[in-house]
């Protein structure tokens, strides 16, 4: 279990959705994971590796409901998974009836789109570039 804020290197895509998948070992059900980083940093394919941990959905079924703003994966537990970058504050959000998924496992991409209303029980992770391929992944996990 998370406790405190970690940071992991990643070389690769490949790398970056492993990563995931050892997150998605530890990950608490009900919790929000908020995901932010520049555009293409590898939200998506972090959470790929965290979806396919969880739900046992393959990789390649995972991504980024950009247009439709959420996504459910079913598995031995469920997924909700956001990606605000199209709203413009957190009126459009409640209006569409998306924080009625707050109570399960929420991936949240963009989430400072929504910062007033986000869950208080959450993890942060931030993914910054290094280099063309390479990545720090950084975590905290905020009080509970």
């Amino acid at each position: 279990m998370l406790s405190g804020g970690l940071k992991k290197i990643s070389n690769s895509a490949e790398e970056t959705e492993r990563i995931g998948r050892e997150i998605g070992q530890w990950l608490p059900s009900n919790v929000a994971v908020c995901l932010s980083g520049d555009l293409g940093a590898g939200k998506t394919t972090l959470i790929k590796g965290i979806v396919s941990e969880i739900t046992g959905a393959s990789p390649h079924e995972v991504n980024s409901p950009t247009f439709t703003y959420l996504n459910i994966y079913e598995g031995k537990e469920t997924v909700y998974h956001f990606d605000c970058y199209r709203l413009e504050n957190e009126k459009a959000f409640l209006e569409r009836g998306l924080s009625d998924y707050f109570d399960g496992l929420c991936l949240i991409e963009w989430p400072e789109r929504i910062a007033k209303i986000l869950p208080k029980k959450r993890i942060s992770i931030h993914i910054s570039y290094l280099g063309e391929e390479k990545r720090e992944i950084t975590y905290e996990k905020n009080p509970l």
